[in-house]
């Protein structure tokens, strides 16, 4: 695929920096550092470059460089698909200019909702928002790479209708996860109401109590059927030999579900320090990855009028597909 070096240069740094965020974005919810600027934006603490005297501060002014920086990255990857637009594999129906400019309006949507939440003091649907927009980030992004020939993109093989489905259907599973993860890190007491893995294994005492147990074991429930799922779609694959880059990802995915698996019982029998914890988060995000470009690979081979589910149907359809 004829994509020019630069482009593919700029679409792979915006899918790194976006991850890298992605993951100083864990450190500083679980740091405590979300207000760290106070209920300044885009200043931090009302200056531009505020006296680095305090950690809060620090993490958080970071946190914000870095959403600069993945939106530099994007914007310069926009500018030159837009430029290149005429160029095959760019600007044509299945080129990476589509979803390159719809990541370009997560990216600004990021930033947007981003200072909505500072101003409402980092309230929890706020911060869940900000993830999903991040998440449909992470899919445009992979898309591009995708059509570019990255992750997979280029390896020559067809999927089916089978292999599409299934990962389609771990890919809404995974958002779903990732949903009720920010409310769990997010809703004060539902992170720490259970203190047993994988049961809860406390007595719930109160109304409020109930409430943050079964948003934390709406979580746990959720993240074991997307590992069992996974399991079951990487046992299928085996049989499948005309789309070894699918199969590979597919693979992977589960990897990252049993890691994910491991780090969330270490959490909470380990007491793990912060640092160690925002892996949590991090598998979580590459796991997201994972799934996406395992449905966007899956798609290439499928029959074309499999449709993609609702449930991932605005994160990958309307952000080019495949």
């Amino acid at each position: 695929m004829n994509i020019p070096r630069p482009l593919r240069a700029l679409l792979r740094l915006s899918l790194a920096v976006t991850l890298l965020h992605a993951w100083f974005g864990a450190f500083v919810r679980i740091s405590g550092s979300g207000m760290g600027c106070g209920d300044s934006w885009p200043r931090c603490a009302g200056a531009w470059f505020p006296p680095m005297d305090q950690p809060t501060l620090v993490i958080e002014w970071t946190h914000r460089l870095l959403a600069g920086v993945v939106f530099a990255a994007v914007l310069l990857a926009a500018t030159v698909a837009w430029r290149a637009r005429a160029s095959e594999g760019i600007g044509k129906r299945g080129g990476v200019l589509r979803p390159i400019l719809v990541a370009l309006g997560l990216a600004s949507a990021a930033i947007i909702l981003g200072a909505v939440t500072v101003w409402l003091n980092n309230l929890p649907l706020a911060t869940v928002a900000h993830m999903i927009i991040a998440a449909a980030l992470i899919a445009t992004l992979a898309t591009s790479l995708v059509r570019a020939g990255d992750l997979g993109g280029a390896t020559p093989g067809s999927g089916t209708a089978k292999l599409f489905r299934g990962s389609a259907a771990a890919a809404g599973l995974a958002l779903a996860v990732l949903i009720v993860g920010g409310l769990t890190a997010k809703v004060p007491g539902a992170n720490v109401v259970c203190p047993s893995f994988p049961l809860c294994g406390a007595g719930v005492s109160s109304p409020i109590a109930t409430r943050l147990v079964l948003i934390q074991m709406t979580h746990r429930v959720l993240a074991i059927l997307l590992f069992f799922h996974l399991f079951g779609l990487t046992m299928a694959s085996r049989k499948l030999h005309g789309a070894p880059a699918a199969v590979r990802a597919v693979r992977i995915s589960f990897a990252l579900a049993l890691a994910q698996m491991l780090i969330a019982g270490a959490m909470i029998g380990m007491q793990m320090p912060p640092a160690l914890r925002s892996l949590h988060q991090v598998v979580g995000v590459l796991l997201w990855l994972a799934i996406v470009v395992t449905t966007l690979l899956a798609r290439r081979g499928a029959p074309a009028e499999a449709p993609l589910p609702p449930s991932i149907a605005v994160i990958i359809a309307r952000g080019g597909g495949a």
